[in-house]
């Protein structure tokens, strides 16, 4: 016959066991470590909040190695548009606004600058124009709405007694570096 006494010992080992487990069990639960329902949710809520915050300020980070090689494109395509490859062409562009808009090019000086990282070279430009109030107006629209970059930094405006204005400015423009 088998012994009972002995399995009988064993199995109040597991249920004591057992028991021991549920009493640490509900010790974790109601401890003030775990928190009550409500924190635990709150808690939950605010971790899903801070993932969705998390994932939109990632979202515009997504193919961003798509992003550089068409911003790449897009920058060599601006360089070619609208960045000079020669000095002539910027000489070129300045008289052919002049001439367009009725303004007679009194003084035009060019200066090249250091050649940028960006593979561009600054060129500083000074000039002294003259025409009528209107037209040199329209002559610095046609600066702004160029194809090739201008960027206007200083006017000045002088008035002459036969009724033609005189205009001073300063400005810069780019040529590509290489081409």
């Amino acid at each position: 016959m088998p012994d009972l006494g002995s399995s009988r010992r064993k199995l109040k080992i597991a249920i004591g066991a057992m028991l021991a487990a549920d009493v640490v069990a509900m010790a974790v639960l109601f401890s003030p470590l775990v928190g009550s329902a409500d924190s635990r949710a709150q808690q939950l809520s605010q971790l899903k909040l801070e993932l969705q915050t998390k994932a939109h300020e990632v979202e515009p980070l997504r193919g961003m190695d798509k992003k550089i090689v068409l911003a790449k494109d897009q920058i060599n395509g601006f360089y070619k548009d609208r960045f000079a490859a020669k000095d002539s062409d910027l000489v070129n562009e300045l008289g052919k606004l002049a001439s367009e808009n009725g303004v007679r090019i009194q003084l035009a000086k060019y200066a090249k600058e250091e050649a940028e990282s960006s593979g561009v070279i600054p060129v500083a430009i000074e000039g002294s124009f003259s025409g009528d109030y209107l037209q040199l107006v329209r002559f610095i629209n046609a600066l702004e709405r160029s194809k090739l970059f201008f960027m206007v930094h200083s006017v000045e405006l002088a008035g002459e007694g036969t009724g033609s204005v005189k205009l001073e400015i300063k400005l810069h423009s780019y040529l590509r570096s290489g081409a």
